[in-house]
Parts: C-alpha cells; sequence; structure tokens
C-alpha cells in the first residue's frame, strides 16, 4: 500500500485546504476530514464528533489540537470562517485516533512506513534501493536515477562539512542552499519550483540530467572550497556558497551559449492528475 491509496479515502469528500507559500506547506480542514473518515456528509454531526474527540486528545495530554491553527476557510453559506486546521503531520496522528474502519488503510500505511523506517536505520542500503525503486515506478530513466544518486551523495558531503563547521539547523542549510542555488541557476529555490509548477515537492526529483549535474558541481565546488579556507559559520560558508555557485554559472553560461538552450527548465515530472487532485480535493 502506497500513500495515494491510503488517502483513496477521501476521494468522495470535498476538503478545503490552504496552502502556505512561506513554509511550503498545505493545511486542511479538520473537520472535513473526520467527516471522510466517519462518513458523515452533515457538517455540524461532524463538528460536534471533532469537538468531542479534540477534548479527548487534550485530557490524553495529545500535542495534536495544540498544533492546530485557526485559519479562515470557505464555509457551506459561503463566507471565509475560522475552522480547525493541521499540517500533515498534525492531521496523521490525529486520524490515528479516530475510530473508524475508513481510518484503517491510513494507519496501515503508517505503520508500514514507520516499519520501513526502522529498517533504514539498520541498514542505510535499504533507503536508497527504495529510493531507486520509486523513481522507476514513476518512469525515471537508469541514467537520470544514477545522476540523481551521485548528486546526492555531493549534497551529503557538503551538509556533513555543514554540520562540523557551525552551520545549525535546517534553516541556516536552506540559506546557503539557496545562496548556492541563486548563484549558479540565477533565481532563487522558490522561483525554480515556481517555474515547473511544483509546491511541497522536492525540486531535485524534478529536475533535469542537466539541472542535477550543473548542481552537483556548484555544491562540490563549495565544498571543496570551503574546506581550502576553512569556512566556519554563516558569513564564511555564504561566501564561498556564492564562489562555488559562481563556478558553476560560468559553466551553465558556457553551455548554453553553444547549445543555445537554457539549463534552468520549467520540465517536471509530475503526473496531470496530481496537479488537481490532493487529498481527495475536487475544486
Amino acid at each position: 500500500m502506497n500513500s495515494e491509496q491510503a488517502l483513496a479515502v477521501f476521494e468522495s469528500y470535498k476538503i478545503r485546504r490552504i496552502y502556505d507559500a512561506a513554509s511550503e506547506t498545505w493545511h486542511f480542514s479538520v473537520v472535513d476530514i473526520v467527516a471522510a473518515l466517519i462518513q458523515q456528509p452533515d457538517y455540524q454531526t461532524a463538528r460536534k464528533y471533532w469537538n468531542k474527540l479534540k477534548e479527548r486528545l487534550k485530557n490524553e495530554g495529545s500535542q495534536s489540537v495544540t498544533n492546530c491553527h485557526q485559519l479562515k476557510m470557505i464555509a457551506e453559506d459561503g463566507k471565509m470562517r475560522l475552522t480547525d486546521a493541521a499540517n500533515p503531520e498534525t492531521l496523521l496522528r490525529i486520524i490515528q485516533s479516530v475510530p473508524s474502519p475508513r481510518a484503517e488503510p491510513i494507519k496501515l500505511w503508517l505503520a508500514k512506513v514507520g516499519y520501513e523506517r526502522i529498517q533504514d536505520m539498520s541498514d542505510p542500503a535499504r533507503s536508497l534501493d527504495r529510493a531507486r525503486e520509486y523513481w522507476r515506478q514513476h518512469g525515471r530513466s537508469e541514467k537520470w536515477i544514477q545522476q540523481r544518486m551521485m548528486g546526492q551523495e555531493t549534497r551529503n558531503k557538503l551538509t556533513d562539512y555543514w554540520k562540523d563547521h557551525e552551520i545549525k539547523g535546517e534553516e541556516e542549510y536552506a540559506i546557503l542552499t539557496n545562496i548556492i542555488h541563486q548563484e549558479w541557476t540565477g533565481v532563487s529555490v522558490k522561483r525554480h519550483k515556481d517555474l515547473k509548477g511544483l509546491k511541497t515537492q522536492n525540486l531535485r526529483d524534478h529536475m533535469s540530467e542537466a539541472e542535477l549535474i550543473f548542481t552537483a558541481l556548484a555544491e562540490l565546488s563549495t565544498r571543496q572550497i570551503a574546506e581550502t579556507v576553512e569556512a566556519t559559520g554563516m558569513p564564511e560558508n555564504a561566501e564561498a556558497g556564492r564562489k562555488g555557485g559562481g563556478i558553476a554559472k560560468k559553466a551553465r553560461l558556457d553551455l548554453e551559449q553553444k547549445t543555445g538552450r537554457s539549463v534552468v527548465t520549467g520540465e517536471n515530472f509530475l503526473r496531470p492528475e496530481r496537479t488537481t487532485r490532493k487529498l481527495g480535493n475536487k475544486d
């Protein structure tokens, strides 16, 4: 069972959602999810069920309710009204608390994912094999997969360097990554994702072979420059990132001049239905 099969229980229900571009996260109406799980078309009945469940979760000390946010969404009367909304992580925790046969596919999928994660921790090669199989199933060529894996290895070596040289947390990693990306492509990571029509998807999973190669060149150059000058902390690693990205930029411009084609592209591997249907939404 995969995530799409698990989430099929929502396909006949309209699930309201809001996309937060800043955090690149979807927030879904909790009561709409609950209505789908308990097969309750009446909104007020579903709302009462969620209120009781919310009270029980609070008494159990669950953080799921605390992690919900009141966001304005279109109500049945057409007006924007506040409703409890949750991101996917919080939502999955809530779903596990709903005693419904329709929740079982999701619970089974979560258990499967959790078990696979435990296996990956004891044998990292499993996660690599799983990634290869995932990309094959989604139509990637063996050449593309090889380039993607090599690029990830280059990326891992760079983040290992950052970790050992006073770069802390995902936020600082993201800032440095964007500096490198902006330097070699001429656009930010967010703008590149917009060009490809991506939201929460991984940008690298939708790069062309050329984009993967130049990304790897930029990150390889950044690491080697950082190692040479022993860059430590944000300012020094940011400077190494600009120089490393600049090396890939020169190579990109040279190739584009000789081929007449842009390396940075809006092409992606999205399937048509994924652009119009997410978590059973039928807008």
